[in-house]
């Protein structure tokens, strides 16, 4: 074995594993496995052109030398990023920890009670912060939440009649930049009409049910918009604010001008800047829309012991159950940056947040000062951060604060705005200082008033506390705030304890060497909004990670700009939309989704405008083609595009593929493939070979970025020549294609520092590697498959009786034992591991995918508790629910306190296979009870009493 080979160190299969794994699935050969599974005629005729894989030793030494071409400067731009400190605490002990990064979103909330906290203590941070009642566990960036925001409050019109017809949405000048872009995107398709003015003169006239302000705004003006608020509530209009957080520690909060939503980023709460993401953004709302806010919302419960439990509650999964009536296609957070800004929250308390705040607030008032005294204007009358400087020679300045390896950010011919933020010291005020002084030829010595003038009005000042719950106020030493993040990983089953097969989510390893570089200041410290010349590294890199998925996919431009999978099908489906426009054809507007797809697929499509036609599928789960052959020539004129996700969502390669494109094509449509099961395509067919025309791809999934709890997610979309012209651009620094659509996300790259992960897998498996991944992830399915037989039946496989990379095992006969699926699940904790996809793509079944990664060791214990749970059901019966699946998971108190009132063992209950006691995890709750927790929905960290009285 080559030890410095990448591919051995993450394919979990060796060559003497083949054997019985081939004898056990009844085949000779792996060629003959993959034959058998996908069709002949969407095979590739030679291998992926790309180069041999790379070892870990020379990838890590490649991508630092990579990022010594990115320059590293001071960086005052501000415009929604600023420069934040990560403390090491956290760094080190969630950043860098597996424990936390390699968690699924918590669906399984037994085992997930640790994140659920640390979501729970970022809820109450941002209800505390922002003065609102509700707010949910993070979205994807500002700008897509003030996106959500426009929207929720577009859906919600009809509570008030008079409003039911307005379609008009102000936005205030003050709006930054990508905002403003992304509320253009989202707002066309859904026909809302935005007026963009001056909040000072808005007329509040008829027609509108919405408004959105920033504050402070771009460059740096606090306004108090108490009053505007005020006369819009008269007028019936929503209010929702774009807030900055840490401004939020010293200026009255947006909840007490009685605003409906604010909205914001938490990346300055310790998260690296990473040239535009991940970060963790923010939406706060009223209880009155607990119903409508987007993503997730993390509530509290009882257990069946009646003891609190957490649990995801209201939203979750809520686009599978609307479809395309759901208001939102958000299905992951940015957990992972959520729980990072959270402890943030919880090291520094209320005490030191105001520390931060009001640092960077005297330094900007101390550069304010500076300036003035050298005789130049500063135009904000009341500020938190940012200044609005008039200057005299912009373009000297600018070639001065370059040498001094400084940026500004530009806004005119004669004026600059600075944002300062918490890593800004004196001598950093200084250095700005002598900037100015030199390109206005002063040779004075620099040097600051004695006293410094107050420049947040009564108003605007903040007098009501935050931060008061006992958790901001307990773990303010490291040692404390250690122990404290020890105690909630402690509390979740993560991939560094054993195999996650979730089916659809390929949960597979994230290799260390791949996360390395994302705490290199090089790659963490850039804002995104730098000129193209210092960042030299990461436009090497993405435009590397942009080929590479060029060629994986067989298309011929890739966007890396959506930042989830649910962006990535919106963003597809916007650049068939404009594609179609460009032709005259923008009456094509009805999207063909099989009823088997993704709950995200129906809702994307009518955010881009588009009607939704489901397609049937046949008894053996495949799309039902003379249903779909029927709708398209009903629809032919108006046909927009196909949604298909390929191999399907049940988990086979449909032989009809090729036939299915070429109809939709026939007809004038486009063909957008969802990218969530190319853990099965990668090296061995590909979306250009089946016909697709885009396709966006789960770099969480397939390309190795980590789930981190529930996100980061990145979903890039790879495109066929004739959409390449319609790429996202960003309205600060260009991209796309020569006719692009307006923003997807708020940077130009999306979350780019995570992208480093997957360009670094791809870089290390190589071509064969990466065709070698692809094989295994469909061996060991079918490993799983053929082990489990007898025991479970698969409910769909391909014509050859192969599965793809997954498989749906279906636990719907077990009823006649009155055993569900979720009990199967729950005691799948007991035996060390977390459940597949329940009850998805059909209710009552359970989908597997072990992915490339897992040992033989660990499918096959995976498998023997399986079997075991199978032998369990067959002892149960309806009549008596007190039985090892129906109380499961069993926790260390049950097993260890005096009364045992069960029929069975404790050894049964907590460790009933051998190689459980070897590693035991304990769920740490009992069942949760779902239904207790929507009827009194408790959001944010509260006292017990108040739980308890609910």
């Amino acid at each position: 074995m080559n030890t410095e080979m990448f591919a051995a160190r993450h394919i979990g299969i060796t060559e003497k594993d083949l054997p019985k794994m081939l004898e056990t699935i009844g085949t000779d050969t792996m060629d003959q496995l993959i034959h058998e599974t996908i069709p002949d005629d969407i095979r590739l005729k030679k291998p992926l052109n790309l180069p041999e894989g790379i070892s870990e030793h020379e990838f890590l030494s490649h991508v630092h030398e990579l990022s010594k071409k990115n320059k590293v400067f001071k960086t005052y731009i501000g415009l929604g990023y600023h420069e934040s400190l990560t403390p090491s605490v956290i760094k080190r002990n969630i950043l860098e920890n597996p424990g936390w990064y390699t968690a699924y979103t918590p669906y399984q909330a037994e085992i997930a009670q640790g994140r659920l906290e640390a979501l729970l203590n970022f809820q109450t941070m941002v209800s505390d912060l922002t003065g609102m009642e509700i707010a949910n566990a993070s979205l994807l960036d500002e700008s897509t939440a003030a996106a959500e925001a426009m929207t929720m409050l577009f859906d919600i019109r009809s509570r008030q009649q008079k409003k039911e017809g307005a379609v008009k949405f102000f936005v205030s000048e003050e709006i930054l930049p990508q905002t403003l872009s992304l509320l253009q995107t989202r707002s066309e398709p859904l026909g809302i009409e935005l007026v963009v003015g001056n909040h000072e003169t808005f007329d509040f006239s008829e027609g509108f049910y919405g408004a959105m302000l920033q504050y402070p705004g771009k460059y740096g003006q606090v306004h108090d918009y108490a009053n505007f608020v005020k006369t819009a509530k008269t007028h019936e209009i929503k209010v929702a604010v774009a807030a900055d957080i840490l401004s939020l520690a010293l200026l009255t909060s947006p909840g007490e001008w009685g605003v409906d939503v604010v909205v914001g980023t938490t990346q300055r709460f310790g998260i690296p800047l990473g040239y535009g993401g991940p970060h963790a953004a923010f939406f706060a709302t009223k209880n009155d829309y607990k119903r409508n806010i987007p993503g997730r919302i993390i509530g509290l419960t009882k257990d069946t012991d009646g003891n609190p439990a957490l649990r995801m509650a209201l939203q979750t999964r809520e686009q599978h159950i609307k479809r395309d009536k759901a208001t939102s296609n958000i299905c992951t957070a940015q957990v992972l940056l959520a729980v990072m800004a959270g402890m943030y929250a919880v090291y520094h308390g209320p005490e030191g947040l105001k520390y931060i705040a009001n640092k960077v607030h005297t330094h900007t008032r101390m550069l304010t000062k500076g300036l003035e005294g050298l005789g130049l204007e500063q135009l904000n009358s009341s500020y938190f951060d940012t200044i609005l400087v008039r200057v005299k020679n912009v373009e000297k300045l600018k070639e001065i604060a370059v040498q001094n390896s400084i940026n500004l950010n530009y806004v005119d011919a004669d004026t600059v705005s600075i944002s300062l933020n918490e890593a800004v010291s004196e001598s950093d005020v200084k250095v700005l200082m002598y900037c100015f002084m030199k390109s206005l030829d002063i040779k004075n010595d620099i040097s600051f008033a004695a006293e410094i003038d107050e420049v947040i009005s009564g108003p605007s000042q903040r007098k009501t506390p935050f931060l008061e719950h006992e958790v901001f106020n307990s773990y303010h030493s490291e040692t404390e705030l250690m122990r404290y993040i020890k105690k909630l990983e402690r509390k979740d089953l993560a991939l560094n304890h054993s195999m996650i097969s979730l089916g659809s989510c390929t949960m597979k390893l994230n290799a260390a060497s791949e996360m390395l570089p994302l705490s290199w200041s090089n790659w963490g410290n850039i804002h995104p909004f730098v000129p193209l010349d210092q960042v030299e590294g990461y436009q090497d890199m993405l435009k590397s990670l942009e080929s590479q998925l060029n060629e994986i996919t067989g298309f011929a431009a890739t966007s890396l700009q959506p930042n989830s999978g649910a962006q990535g099908e919106y963003a597809g489906l916007m650049t068939i939309r404009a594609y179609h426009e460009s032709r005259g054809e923008g009456h094509r507007n009805i999207c063909i989704i099989p009823a088997s797809a993704h709950g995200t697929n129906p809702a994307s499509a009518v955010m881009a405008g588009m009607k939704v036609v489901v397609t049937k599928t046949d008894d053996n789960g495949n799309i039902d083609v003379d249903d779909l052959k029927e709708k398209v020539e009903l629809h032919s004129s108006n046909l927009a595009a196909l949604m298909v996700t390929y191999p399907s969502t049940h988990g086979v390669f449909e032989s009809s593929i090729i036939h299915i494109t070429q109809l939709i094509h026939e007809h004038g449509g486009q063909v957008y493939m969802d990218g969530a099961n190319m853990n099965a395509q990668v090296g061995l067919t590909n979306p250009a070979t089946i016909g697709a025309d885009v396709c966006h791809l789960n770099l969480h999934k397939t390309f190795a970025i980590p789930h981190g709890g529930g996100g980061p997610g990145v979903g890039p979309i790879c495109v066929a020549e004739q959409l390449k012209p319609f790429l996202p651009t960003n309205p600060v620094i260009e991209t796309g294609g020569e006719k692009a659509i307006t923003a997807i996300s708020a940077a130009p790259w999306g979350s780019s520092l995570v992208c480093l992960i997957s360009y670094g897998y791809i870089k290390m498996l190589g071509a064969e590697g990466l065709t070698n991944s692809t094989k295994v992830a469909i061996l060991n399915a079918n490993y799983i498959k053929d082990r489990l037989k007898g025991s479970f039946d698969v409910l769909y496989t391909g014509e050859r009786g192969r599965a793809a990379h997954e498989m749906i095992v279906d636990c719907r006969p077990f009823k006649t034992n009155g055993i569900e699926v979720v009990d199967i699940a729950k005691r799948l904790m007991d035996y060390g591991f977390h459940a597949p996809t329940v009850s998805f793509p059909v209710a009552g079944t359970l989908m597997i995918e072990p992915t490339e990664s897992e040992s033989l060791a660990e499918l096959d214990r995976f498998c023997d508790a399986m079997i075991a749970i199978r032998a369990e059901i067959d002892e149960t019966s309806s009549e008596d629910s007190n039985n090892v699946l129906k109380n499961a998971p069993h926790t260390l108190e049950m097993v260890t306190n005096d009364s045992w009132n069960f029929p069975y063992s404790r050894q049964k209950a907590a460790f009933p296979l051998s190689y459980v006691a070897e590693n035991k995890f304990w769920p740490t709750v009992r069942r949760t009870d779902e239904a207790f927790g929507d009827r009194n929905l408790i959001c944010t960290c509260t006292p017990i009493e108040a739980y308890m009285e609910a």
